[in-house]
């Protein structure tokens, strides 16, 4: 990985508070998400907030997002978690457009609901408008990359610290199993199965911090990194090292969770995180090269 990109990451890790400040900005103030597990946020677009399910037979064109349930809860809530969902799963890639009309027929809601839902996920930069096109899936850059991963290590960090703190005997049990479905995916199962898995582990990780407002700042951090995290899983250049790295660091983090060690859970959470970042950075510079 390039020195300075390695440098930024190590000036960010000294500085917590700075990075604090900085993760307040990902999280949006009164934005009913909060408690919202990644899980929930990349599981199957027929299973999540009670919606109904996507009509098979007839799909509009262009778009996969289900129609929303007009019940009590907030529909603004549930379209915004939609959208963000297709988002982290790749079916709205970077660039994408989101055209109001479609959005309004695959979701049967109001134009001014859209319209608001819309506006969430441009204050959480998930999304841009641009004059001229309207509203797109941003395009996250390389600079952001290494920000948000900064800004993630220091999270994911304080969410281990928290589950030594508050987590029950029952939680450090169902880690144990999502750990164990997390390595056997490692071994013999496709980047998105992998990505499942270890979302579902850190899921668990994050509610046994029992922390709601950590938690929806971690859920819109990673609906921004979705598209790295999978680089990273799946690109061709993926240092052959990484999958064991990965495997050895989960195992040293549940350790470190089951024996309550909170300083060392919070190292190792904040270690992996930074390992990550530097494989995406390793690839990224591979790709240029190979343009040059």
């Amino acid at each position: 990985m390039p020195q300075s990109a390695a440098a930024a990451f190590d000036a960010r890790r000294s500085d917590p508070v700075e990075l604090i400040e900085k993760a307040m900005l990902v999280y949006v103030p009164g934005y009913p998400v909060a408690g919202t597990p990644i899980a929930v946020l990349t599981a199957g677009m027929k299973t999540e907030l009670g919606m109904s399910q996507i009509d098979d037979e007839t799909p509009a064109p262009g778009l996969d997002i289900p129609t929303v349930e007009k019940r009590a809860a907030p529909l603004r809530r549930d379209v915004v978690d939609a959208l963000r969902k297709a988002i982290i799963e790749g079916r709205l890639a970077p660039g994408s457009r989101l055209i109001e009309r479609e959005l309004i027929e695959m979701t049967g809601v109001s134009r001014t609901v859209i319209r608001e839902a819309l506006r969430q996920l441009e204050s959480e930069s998930i999304i841009e408008t641009i004059p001229n096109k309207g509203p797109i899936v941003r395009k996250l850059t390389r600079v952001e990359a290494e920000d948000l991963y900064a800004i993630r290590s220091v999270l994911e960090g304080l969410a281990a610290r928290m589950f030594v703190a508050n987590a029950s005997s029952e939680d450090v049990a169902a880690l144990k199993d999502a750990l164990d479905r997390t390595i056997d995916a490692y071994r013999d199962s496709p980047p998105e199965i992998i990505m499942k898995v270890k979302n579902e582990f850190y899921d668990i990780l994050f509610a046994g911090a029992g922390s709601e407002t950590l938690s929806s700042m971690i859920a819109m951090l990673y609906a921004r990194i979705w598209r790295w995290r999978a680089l990273g899983l799946g690109h061709p250049k993926r240092s052959l090292h990484r999958s064991s790295q990965s495997v050895a660091e989960l195992r040293k983090l549940y350790d470190a969770l089951k024996n309550r060690d909170a300083d060392l859970a919070e190292k190792i959470a904040r270690r992996e995180v930074m390992n990550a970042a530097a494989e995406i950075m390793q690839i990224l510079a591979q790709e240029n090269a190979d343009t040059l």
